[in-house]
């Protein structure tokens, strides 16, 4: 169990019919998200796609749903110039997934522990979904996005 469902975390108050991006997340990437930010290459249809939070599937230690975040900025970057990430940054996150050379960086709010983390049934999560915070909220399983 995550140590801020105890501190200071947003409060749980998005709109259920609220679009979330529902992307996989090792622990480098999730530590980013807590510091505000997730880059995917600019090839990734979630760059293109509209919504206004994002959901974190934690692959480890807990393979479930375990946050979210308002979406607050998208921020093209390109490798080697100034942006939100360094170069630990592009090797940590991106360089084990891609080639490419431009990134969207996703500048995030504050991270928001869903009340019930939605845990892993089988296959996790692969890709991007697009669930509304209402379905994040009252789903039991990852089956049941």
């Amino acid at each position: 169990m995550d140590l801020d469902r105890f501190g200071d975390a947003p409060d749980d108050d998005a709109p259920a019919d609220a679009t979330a991006c529902l992307v996989a997340v090792r622990s480098e990437t999730f530590e980013r998200c807590r510091a505000g930010f997730y880059p995917a290459p600019r090839s990734y249809e979630r760059t293109r796609r509209a919504f206004d939070y994002m959901a974190f599937y934690r692959t480890a230690p807990v393979s479930a749903v375990t946050h979210y975040a308002p979406v607050t900025d998208r921020v093209e970057q390109t490798r080697g110039e100034a942006g939100p990430m360094d170069e630990a940054d592009w090797a940590a996150l991106i360089d084990p997934f891609s080639e490419e050379r431009v990134v969207v960086v996703f500048e995030l709010g504050g991270l928001v522990p869903l009340d019930s983390p939605v845990p892993n049934g089988a296959n996790g999560v692969r890709g991007a979904w697009y669930p509304t915070v209402g379905e994040l909220r009252a789903a039991d399983a990852l089956s049941a996005l």
